[in-house]
């Protein structure tokens, strides 16, 4: 039996980019496998918060994250999430690989983000506009990640947060940084060509009528049935879409509260696998929304390109 290998956050970053990591899903998608198939997982309440259980297996590998979220740990100085990422050989179920959990969602997130509306990304022939909402880890990701994937430059960069004196210097060098619900921020918004939204929000953080048409709308902050970031009337002419549609119905607040809003028909859904594979595509001035609320499949087909990679080098 060969050593456990660990794989520590610097190791991760410096051996998968961003763009290896949206590669990694699209590859995994344009295979027999379906996210639908996916094993789902479990969240069990705990004093601290909650921990997470996700266990996949696509091809010759079996991956389980497991991931702590602390409420409290913030005020710690410590980050909210807690995770390892266990790689498994699918035949013999020997464990061959640790990583940290934490630098994989990191990566990951933003990469699914992207892989999901990479189709729609080709409408831009133009330096594009970026409008951030938060200025976390996946904040910050979704930005690099868009900036490795595009085929044309980023024009402008604008992060919205709630106290911007406590945002720190890493996320200044890549672009303003505006305080929320001001005006600035709405004219940001009419002005994007792409919109993230990464927080955790429980309430629309802008007006579907100030979003331009066309334009590309990623929204990653919540996996809660009961929270949106995304105001409903966003959803009435855009195309939507979603992981997996059993998955979305269960827990992304944004489709089901625009469902529940009649502002969209769940039959008009589009899975990721649907749109990355061209099965599905939008008109050029079609508004497309991504929501993704995080999968197990989506972490272990990222795991499993970077643990190859590094048995590589």
């Amino acid at each position: 039996m060969d050593a456990v290998k660990n794989l520590d956050a610097e190791t991760v970053f410096a051996t998968l980019s961003p763009a290896e990591a949206v590669a990694a899903l699209r590859t995994a998608l344009a295979t027999d496998f379906d996210p639908a198939d996916d094993i789902p997982r479990t969240i069990t309440d705990v004093t601290a918060g909650n921990m997470i259980f996700m266990p996949a297996e696509i091809g010759r590998w079996v991956g389980v994250k497991l991931a702590g979220v602390s409420v409290g740990n913030p005020d710690r100085g410590l980050p909210r999430i807690m995770a390892q990422y266990l790689m498994y050989d699918s035949a013999t179920l020997e464990l061959t690989t640790v990583i940290d959990g934490a630098a994989l969602t990191t990566l990951r997130t933003p990469a699914v983000s992207v892989a999901a509306v990479e189709p729609a990304l080709s409408r831009f022939t133009e330096p594009v506009k970026v409008l951030v909402f938060g200025a976390g880890p996946q904040g910050t990701g979704h930005v690099d990640t868009i900036a490795e994937v595009l085929d044309v430059d980023l024009a402008d960069v604008t992060f919205v947060v709630r106290s911007p004196n406590q945002v720190s210097e890493d996320v200044r060098e890549r672009g303003r940084v505006l305080e929320a619900q001001t005006a600035e921020v709405d004219a940001a918004v009419r002005a994007a060509d792409i919109i993230v939204t990464a927080t955790s929000a429980s309430e629309p953080l802008f007006s579907a009528d100030l979003v331009k048409q066309g334009a590309v709308v990623m929204a990653c902050g919540s996996h809660d049935p009961n929270s949106r970031e995304l105001p409903a009337a966003l959803f009435t002419s855009a195309m939507v879409v979603v992981e997996d549609l059993s998955t979305v119905l269960r827990e992304a607040g944004d489709v089901i509260l625009a469902i529940a809003d009649g502002a969209l028909d769940a039959d008009s859904l589009v899975t990721m696998k649907q749109f990355t594979t061209g099965a599905v595509a939008p008109n050029d001035d079609q508004t497309v929304i991504f929501k993704g609320s995080g999968m197990s499949w989506e972490d272990l087909a990222v795991a499993a390109e970077l643990v190859e990679k590094k048995s590589r080098s």
